[in-house]
């Protein structure tokens, strides 16, 4: 995607209580292109799973609009990884979280269940949800295991660096 199009919202990977590899969730306007804060993963997730229909808009958010600063820049003071857009709502009860690897090259979608339960696969949702009927309103395409993509010109140079011995590692030149 080039640089100045409206980018699906997403996050940067410093740790945080709620999600370990998401410290912000952000989405940025299709009209201004400034990015705005969401405050919580399940606006977040509200905003992703319809993006294509309803793309992100200052002017639809409180206290929000196209003529106000942008509320985080788009940087490398922090790791940004990209979510597709579309996914699904976490189902209510379940949390998605996300995990930066530590040579950076991607990021883990797991969710838990509202027991605790880690699903690390759809296999793994399938038979849980088999196994408790319970949950017979979730079905396995509540669910998306796709990784968030890690943006290449925001990992850190000391990452790229520790790296830079394994096949096909990013480079820091371009």
């Amino acid at each position: 995607m080039a640089k100045d199009s409206p980018k699906t919202p997403k996050t940067s990977s410093s740790r945080s209580a709620t999600n370990p590899s998401v410290s912000v969730w952000a989405a940025q306007c299709e009209k201004c292109l400034k990015w705005r804060r969401i405050a919580t993963q399940e606006e977040f997730e509200e905003i992703r799973s319809r993006f294509t229909e309803e793309p992100f808009n200052c002017h639809n958010q409180p206290n929000a609009s196209c003529d106000d600063p942008a509320d985080i820049e788009y940087d490398s003071s922090r790791t940004w990884a990209m979510d597709k857009p579309n996914l699904p709502k976490t189902p209510s009860g379940f949390k998605r979280e996300l995990y930066l690897r530590r040579d950076y090259s991607k990021m883990d979608a797991y969710y838990f269940t509202p027991s605790g339960k880690k699903l690390r696969s759809f296999t793994e949702v399938t038979t849980f949800l088999q196994q408790n009927p319970e949950f017979s309103d979730v079905k396995p395409s509540d669910f998306s295991f796709t990784s968030p993509k890690v943006m290449d010109d925001t990992i850190p140079s000391t990452a790229l660096l520790a790296n830079s011995h394994k096949k096909g590692a990013a480079s820091s030149t371009k």
